[in-house]
């Protein structure tokens, strides 16, 4: 029987004290360059190596889950709606910023920090769109299979003014590769995949929680931390950073990219 080094690596861990928390430490922080990674399937799927969630964002605090995309009412969502209903410019391009953003997340390795396990890699629709055409283009195929797969090569960025580095292109490797020559370590890796839905339990608020956030949004109490976002008659975000009443900081993004990966740091 092989020896199982992620479970010896995970005892060191917690034995040291140094134990993965299910947070942030289990999502991939992007570094500036150029890094090879492999897309994992997560363990329980319906057949979509990928998973969406939905977010609201600019509404004077951090980012949080849309109650809609959990399959519950959501005071925000049902706003945007109803604004897009009213079908004049001003209330339709209100609606556009309150519906919320997506963001699909994939488990991946890391192939130069393998001794780190499986982490989730989020990232924006765009990047979403291009691994999606890469795995329809019959010449790559299921990039995610552990035997038959291909490794990815991510470029990281950083724009002058963004806080953080960005995937500037993905781009599949030549030939297929296997996740790992040691089969008992591919099972391993597989069963290990984080689970995201815990991952982002923080980022999860209720429903009255929701419509105050809202209320005091409409309002103009709170401050904004979209991109170019604008309320009911106010101007839309600085480019300092101030102070929600819980304390919370609240910071002016370039854009979605940069006020995601913001999210669980």
């Amino acid at each position: 029987m092989a020896i199982d080094f992620e479970a010896i690596r995970r005892k060191v861990a917690e034995l040291s004290g140094e134990k993965r928390s299910t947070g942030s430490s289990q999502l991939w922080k992007l570094e500036e360059g150029t890094h090879t990674v492999r897309l994992i399937p997560f363990k329980e799927n319906d057949g979509q190596p990928f998973k969406e969630r939905y977010f609201h964002y600019g509404l004077g605090t951090r980012g949080f889950l849309s109650l809609k995309s959990l399959g519950k009412n959501d005071p925000v969502q049902d706003l945007a709606s109803k604004l897009w209903e009213e079908n004049s410019p001003e209330s339709r391009e209100i609606a556009k910023k309150l519906y919320p953003k997506m963001r699909a997340y994939v488990p991946v390795i890391i192939r130069d920090k393998e001794d780190l396990g499986v982490v989730l890699w989020g990232f924006s629709k765009t990047v979403y769109q291009s691994l999606l055409n890469i795995m329809l283009d019959p010449d790559f195929g299921d990039i995610t299979d552990p035997l038959e797969g291909r490794d990815i090569k991510v470029k990281v960025t950083k724009k002058d003014g963004f806080q953080h580095p960005f995937p500037e292109s993905v781009i599949p490797r030549g030939k297929q590769t296997k996740l790992h020559e040691d089969p008992e370590q591919i099972k391993t890796w597989i069963d290990s995949t984080p689970d995201l839905d815990e991952i982002l339990k923080n980022s999860v608020k209720n429903y009255e929680e929701v419509e105050k956030i809202l209320n005091d949004w409409i309002s103009g109490g709170e401050s904004d931390n979209s991109v170019g976002t604008e309320r009911f008659g106010s101007s839309g975000s600085s480019n300092s950073d101030s102070q929600t009443e819980t304390g919370e900081k609240n910071t002016a993004y370039k854009d979605l990219d940069d006020a995601f990966a913001d999210l669980l740091s």
